[in-house]
């Protein structure tokens, strides 16, 4: 049976905080706005459990943020289709297609917001134990693991959010990092004076180990030349980030680290495609910035669209 064909203004691929504020500016300016999120709305922020430095805001969760600006977008009828699998994307020609699970859609329009997501832990236990013990979202999978051991991987301040926030429900939790601690000293001042959790520094984490399911990992301490068997129900995995470009190779300009190459001003060398936020080559990379290429995307593709601004 053939997929229905939808006609939309804007396309954004990818719902953090790049894909989203593009959303809301798109929306407002009354222009027929989805957004697909192959996983779960937020993206990398959504696992953050205290922003400091987003202004406006002296403290606040990752997921309460996030969800503010999905209901401001959709607010101005931008829709936000979680869980839809894009499986094909054609950025040639005025005309843009984009193939999900359920439909196919043409655009005019295609900003790219897909992000960054985690890096698989490197270890040829790692397919066995998936989603059987080894995790990459906390905020999805944590609350599996209530008043059991978890440990965590990683040694940034994603790594010691994820940490703190896991802590919610495990009886003991560890932090395993490889080396010394990267994170912020107010990230690391919170894990260290919270009374579940245990820091492994200078620690590898060498095999997996478990009928079925995860039972413990095998660690080696650097410092001591010392293995042992470490009891775990669950580890999740914070050992950093690549970029989530795979379904625009050959299409766009990737740069040697797997960034979108895009100017301040978000244009790709495709007439009508955008990329904003993490996926895009630049220097600073904070959810401020995210915001501002969301920004500068919705409000340039608004001119290409009118044909106020054709020129690429």
């Amino acid at each position: 049976m053939a997929k229905e064909t939808i006609q939309k203004d804007i396309i954004i691929i990818g719902a953090g905080m790049a894909g989203l504020t593009a959303a809301l500016y798109a929306g407002r300016m009354n222009f027929s706005t989805l957004v697909l999120e192959n996983a779960i709305v937020g993206g990398q922020i959504a696992n953050a459990t205290g922003i400091e430095n987003y202004p406006g805001f002296l403290s606040v969760a990752g997921a309460d943020l996030i969800k503010t600006v999905q209901q401001q977008a959709e607010s101005f009828g931008a829709v936000v289709d979680e869980f839809d699998a894009i499986e094909k994307v054609d950025l040639s020609g005025a005309v843009k297609r984009i193939e999900t699970d359920g439909a196919v859609y043409e655009t005019p329009v295609v900003i790219i917001a897909s992000g960054m997501s985690r890096k698989k832990l490197p270890l040829a236990e790692e397919a066995k134990y998936a989603g059987r013990g080894v995790h990459y979202c906390e905020l999805c999978d944590g609350h599996m693991y209530q008043d059991k051991i978890i440990a965590v991987m990683g040694g940034g301040n994603a790594a010691l959010d994820a940490a703190n926030f896991l802590s919610r429900y495990a009886k003991k939790l560890y932090l395993i990092h490889r080396s010394k601690m990267r994170a912020d000293d107010v990230s690391q001042k919170r894990l260290m004076e919270n009374p579940k959790a245990e820091i492994l520094l200078e620690t590898e984490i060498r095999t997996l180990k478990g009928e079925g399911k995860l039972r413990s990992v095998e660690i080696f301490d650097k410092k001591t030349n010392e293995t042992r068997d470490l009891p775990v129900d669950a580890i999740f995995v914070n050992i950093g980030v690549q970029p989530n470009t795979a379904l625009f190779t050959g299409q766009v300009e990737i740069n040697a680290k797997g960034h979108i190459v895009a100017g301040e001003d978000c244009r790709t060398k495709i007439a009508g495609v955008f990329a904003a936020g993490d996926i895009r080559e630049k220097e600073i990379h904070q959810l401020t910035t995210a915001a501002a290429d969301g920004t500068t995307a919705a409000l340039l593709a608004e001119k290409y669209i009118t044909g106020g601004k054709t020129s690429w």
